[in-house]
Order: C-alpha cells, then sequence, then structure tokens
C-alpha cells in the first residue's frame, strides 16, 4: 500500500507544476481575486463566515483560499509537498490568511489537533484512497457535534466509462488491488509533456454513504447531476456556461451534505 501512495504522491507532485501554469486553474486570475469555488458548492454549504474549516485534499490551496476569502478560519491538508509549498506561497502572496499541513488523510490525527465547524472536501478526491471506511473516520474526528461534512465529487458512474463515453471499461465496485493508469499530461492540460503511473480505487456510491453513516454521520441530502462543473471527462461538451454534458444523461457529479 505504502508503494502505491507514494507513486501517487510523486504524481501529484509534478502535476503541481503543471498545474500552477495552466489555464485550468488561472492562478493568476485567483490571485487578482477570482474565486475558484463553484455556484454548487457556495449555495449548498452556505455561509461560512467567523467558521472554522478544515479542507481534505486541498491540492494547493486555490479552494480553501476562496473560503478563507468568505471569511472562514481554514486549514488545509494535502499529501503532497509541492501543493502545500504553493498553497502557502498563495496565501503569503495574496494575504489570505490559512494554515497548511502536508499530510495524508491516514495520518491527519496524529498532526493536527481540534475540531472544526465544516469538514470539506470536491472533486476527484475519493479514487485517491484505499480506505473510505477510515477516510470517514477522519471526517467524523474532526467535526464539532453538530458540524457539517461538504462534499462535492464526480459520480462514481463517471469513471466506469471509457474516452468516449459509449462504453465501459472500468468496473464499479471496489476490489483492494487498484488500477494502475499510465497518466499522460494532466486533466488541466492534456497537451502537458508528461507521463506518470497512478494507482486508482474504485467506491461505489454505496460505499461512500455507508462509510459515512458507519463512522456516525447523518446524511441530510445527496443530489446526482448529469453534467460536471469541470471538464475534466473527454466526452463531455459545455453546452451551457460551465457545466459539461455527455452525449447520454447519466451522473456525473455528486454533492453530499451530512452532520455530526
Amino acid at each position: 500500500m505504502d508503494r502505491y501512495l507514494e507513486t501517487n504522491q510523486s504524481l501529484w507532485n509534478q502535476w503541481t507544476r503543471i498545474h500552477e501554469k495552466s489555464a485550468f486553474y488561472d492562478v493568476d486570475g485567483f490571485q487578482a481575486g477570482r474565486s475558484s469555488l463553484n455556484s454548487l458548492e457556495l449555495e449548498e454549504l452556505g455561509d461560512v463566515a467567523g467558521k472554522s474549516l478544515l479542507h481534505l485534499q486541498c491540492h494547493f490551496g486555490m479552494d480553501t483560499l476562496s473560503w478563507a476569502r468568505l471569511g472562514a478560519d481554514v486549514v488545509g491538508v494535502d499529501f503532497a509537498d509541492e501543493a502545500i509549498a504553493l498553497a502557502r506561497s498563495l496565501s503569503e502572496e495574496t494575504g489570505v490568511p490559512a494554515r497548511f499541513i502536508r499530510s495524508n488523510i491516514y495520518d491527519l490525527p496524529e498532526v493536527l489537533g481540534g475540531t472544526f465547524d465544516v469538514v470539506f472536501t470536491s472533486y476527484g478526491v475519493l479514487n485517491w484512497l484505499p480506505d473510505l471506511p477510515r477516510w470517514a473516520q477522519v471526517v467524523a474526528h474532526y467535526l464539532k457535534s453538530g458540524g457539517t461534512f461538504y462534499m462535492a465529487e464526480f459520480h462514481p458512474f463517471a469513471y466506469l466509462l471509457d474516452d468516449d463515453g459509449a462504453h465501459i471499461r472500468n468496473p464499479y465496485f471496489y476490489r483492494t488491488n487498484p488500477d494502475q493508469f499510465q497518466e499522460q499530461g494532466s486533466y488541466a492540460d492534456p497537451e502537458a509533456d508528461f507521463s506518470h503511473p497512478a494507482y486508482f480505487w474504485h467506491h461505489s456510491l454505496s460505499d461512500i454513504l455507508n462509510a459515512l453513516i458507519g463512522a456516525g454521520l447523518r446524511i441530510e441530502f445527496l443530489h446526482e447531476f448529469p453534467y460536471s462543473v469541470h471538464n475534466c471527462f473527454p466526452f463531455v461538451e459545455e453546452r451551457e456556461p460551465g457545466k459539461w454534458w455527455p452525449k447520454v444523461e447519466v451522473p456525473l457529479m455528486f454533492p453530499l451534505r451530512a452532520t455530526r
């Protein structure tokens, strides 16, 4: 398992350097004041002013800092050294206060104390995790009584499809041994001259819900949408601003909110 996680950590360290320069992330726009958050999470999570917020798997922290700009007291966590270094640099350059910690999810209770009003995570995070029950336990560990967990994530069904979106390529249900892929470029820059192995675990929707329920969280809602707010799949097209749709309306994304 360490080999898988170390390989993925290396991938994300190198992806960070690509992502920093990509139009997808638009770091210059963010530094000028643009929020990286989507209207979906802004509407569904609601006002965070004055609340403490823990952002798990924050990459290089633009969403974390966007929540801070809205008045939250934020901590961002990621396992990639390069990502955390860039997040700290962005915090300093923009003057937006935030704390960033380099840790994988499972080791976080050993290095971060306290509890939070909000735990947040989003978009393309769960399939890098080999153990969802342990992940959910960490989420519950950091939530204050009455606190809110919110996530917006790509739907497990989206990962079944091949590049044309017309055929099933990958399994739906979890297997202990991950799938290995050779990543070419990056989702943020498919033309980047870069190749690196990656390990990926598939989790069903029931896996996700039952992990959170098993950790003691109460699910308030789960929505399913036939579009993505990010142009991350080769089989989608932008039919309206900020929404990419597949040719056939299948679930591509789901938000979920739960309380402790």
